[in-house]
């Protein structure tokens, strides 16, 4: 009988789970999964249970790791650099266990000494504390179903209208003490049956990775790899995601690949030479956000991207990813005056490497979870943000509708009796309205920086800041593309987002906010249920103005078709508040029509102008079509009628 024995391990083994391969997909910007590779890794080795770390600090001198089970000693766990000029630190630690806090110790080749978080961490200390915290992702997902199915729930045929939501202020345990939170879970309590009871599809998470300061809403990240500590583990945020999808609920994460901060325990610096990001500040620094640009021309750096773009889907499940700031990663000019940047080596504006970089991002994404979306915000008319590679496009699944949203909101900001002087800013998104896979967007940014809450951007009194709100819903719930509506813009929340505290619950008590909240929901509800509002969002054949010339009035019409004509849904809008009794618009054929929606219903706090029963078609040609109805069209209000 023989015993196995092993030799007893130095403080750090030397140890790798890099192969050749591994190194030389890293070096070529194509390696989509160095979260197996990079961090911290639990593993035994030689019979001794402990962790292998690696990180890449390509200017370092000296690496060393440092923690708690160390007593944060800079010199007894020194790593061992790699053979092949990779720049990665490696070795394997005995008995360091899940759960320990850790650092990089750095000393940079200038004799700069650095204490970095690991930027594959997948867990950290809750700030204001900064180290990285050992942990594995072991969960037994639950979510098998909507997983098998999901390619339907997230297709471009499908209706896919989102609840944009920041974590730490839906709901608060105090409004008034910023410093606590509710958990994942406890959220996930809340949040879940309410998105389900007001008809959204998705949710979005404003970004979630681990960031240091609750001022950047999370757009400003250290710890690309780690959900947020604030609410809880990495498992309760799998748990959340887990919990949504059981409820036929996708999750899509805000993903900021664009720029970060410059915090000393972060990517800045990472080695005390510019690792992360460009060395040039033309290119490497951002003016607008006060942080630093990814070096889209540094291989390694977009395997990072890449890899984290990847992880998020596969360990997390995630639906899909909105891509932030794409402008700024695009276009090299992006905020900047004259002279502040560089041409590319063609003499033009773009940023060849940035493009280059996400259109490999999305071909890999759509051929490894062809089932989710990406979808940029993306704010210029750059060509083909949402058409495939092949075709010369970024790839992207969806584009933000930024166009919309700025001449959509400032037409509602005008006295209603002035609008048909600019019926044509109101109207022109049809135009382009099929150039792109638009999502169209009241996000988060549109109720910040002193730009006021959606209610008080609207005119006129208190009913009619309603009914206009209501109106602005309705139209854009039955326009082509996609929806996407942020926090408390589904009641009429009065105050600016604070992401210090909470949404103004308290307003449901109230009729006006209590009857918007159900227009929405009843919107939705529409959205979600009628084939000609979603099939063919994206196609030109799914839209026909009807009424487009009644300046005087302010009032328009056009339909909205499916892939059966039986389908097809007419909808009309009263810009003003004047009513249009015995109003007449004409249709293709003959036949009944009826009311399906009303934003003016007395249940939305509407005035209750109607149309009840049966619309019968009149043989009597108008506006080009052999047949004619007419409508009580309500004031500052959106109808849907339905051919019976």
């Amino acid at each position: 009988m023989s015993t196995e024995s092993y030799r007893t391990l130095p403080s750090v083994a030397p140890f790798s789970l890099f192969s050749s391969r591994d190194i030389e997909l890293f070096q070529a910007g194509t390696h989509e999964r160095l979260y197996e590779k990079f961090g911290a890794h639990f593993l035994e080795y030689e019979g001794e249970k402990g962790t292998y770390f690696a990180v890449w600090a390509p200017n370092a001198a000296y690496v060393s790791v440092t923690g708690d089970f160390n007593e944060w000693d800079r010199y007894t766990h020194t790593l061992f650099p790699r053979w092949d000029h990779s720049g990665i630190w490696e070795g394997f630690i005995p008995k360091v266990k899940k759960g320990s806090l850790y650092k990089y110790f750095i000393r940079s080749r200038s004799g700069e000494e650095l204490f970095k978080g690991d930027p594959f961490a997948l867990y950290w200390e809750l700030r204001p504390k900064t180290a990285s915290i050992t942990w594995e992702l072991d969960y037994k997902w639950k979510d098998k179903q909507w997983m098998a199915k999901r390619a339907a729930h997230n297709s471009l045929q499908s209706p896919f209208t989102v609840y944009e939501v920041h974590l730490g202020s839906w709901r608060r345990p105090d409004p008034n003490d910023h410093e606590v939170f509710y958990t994942y879970k406890e959220i996930t309590d809340r949040l879940l049956p309410y998105v389900k009871e007001m008809g959204f599809t998705h949710v979005e998470l404003m970004p979630v990775g681990e960031h240091p300061f609750d001022g950047s809403w999370g757009y400003q990240q250290t710890g690309y790899y780690a959900p947020t500590s604030r609410y809880g583990s990495p498992q309760d945020f799998m748990a959340m995601v887990d919990a949504f999808h059981q409820e036929g609920i996708g999750v899509l994460l805000d993903w900021v690949p664009s720029h970060f901060p410059y915090d000393a325990h972060g990517l800045y610096r990472f080695d005390g030479s510019h690792v992360y990001e460009s060395a040039d500040t033309r290119k490497g620094f951002h003016p607008d956000w006060n942080s630093y640009i990814f070096n889209y021309s540094r291989n390694e750096v977009k395997s990072f991207l890449l890899s984290n773009a990847i992880y998020w889907l596969e360990k997390y499940h995630l639906d899909g990813l909105r891509v932030d700031a794409v402008a700024s990663m695009i276009h090299l000019d992006y905020s900047r005056e004259a002279g502040a940047w560089e041409p590319n080596e063609f003499g033009g504006r773009e940023n060849l490497d940035a493009i280059n970089f996400l259109k490999h991002l999305n071909e890999r994404i759509y051929a490894l979870f062809p089932d989710t979306q990406t979808i940029a915000e993306e704010s210029t008319s750059f060509y083909g943000v949402s058409k495939p590679t092949f075709l010369g496009g970024l790839g992207f699944g969806m584009k933000w509708m930024m166009g919309w949203m700025n001449d959509t909101l400032d037409f509602f900001k005008k006295d209603p009796l002035h609008r048909k002087w600019h019926q044509d800013q109101f109207t022109f998104s049809i135009a382009y309205a099929f150039s792109e896979n638009f999502m169209l967007p009241l996000s988060h940014d549109e109720v910040v920086h002193g730009k006021s809450p959606l209610i008080y951007k609207m005119p006129g009194d208190d009913w009619q800041k309603f009914a206009n709100l209501r109106l602005l819903y309705g139209y854009m719930f039955t326009h082509p593309g996609t929806k996407l509506l942020f926090m408390g813009d589904e009641f009429g929340q009065t105050q600016e987002w604070n992401y210090k505290s909470e949404l103004n619950w308290n307003l449901l008590e109230h009729p006006t906010h209590k009857g918007l909240q159900q227009f929405v929901k009843d919107v939705n509800k529409l959205y979600t249920s009628q084939p000609a509002l979603y099939e063919k969002q994206f196609d030109y054949h799914g839209f026909e103005w009807v009424n487009v010339t009644d300046y005087d009035n302010s009032v328009l019409a056009y339909m909205r078709k499916g892939v059966n004509e039986k389908d097809q849904l007419l909808v009309v809008l009263n810009m003003t508040p004047m009513v249009q009794e015995d109003y007449l618009l004409g249709v293709p054929a003959a036949g009944v029509w009826k009311e399906i929606l009303n934003s003016d219903d007395p249940r939305y706090y509407g005035s209750g102008v109607v149309n009840t029963g049966a619309i019968t078609t009149q043989q009597q040609a108008y506006n080009g079509k052999d047949y004619t109805i007419k409508l009580r069209v309500p004031p500052l209000g959106a109808i849907v009628l339905k051919q019976e």
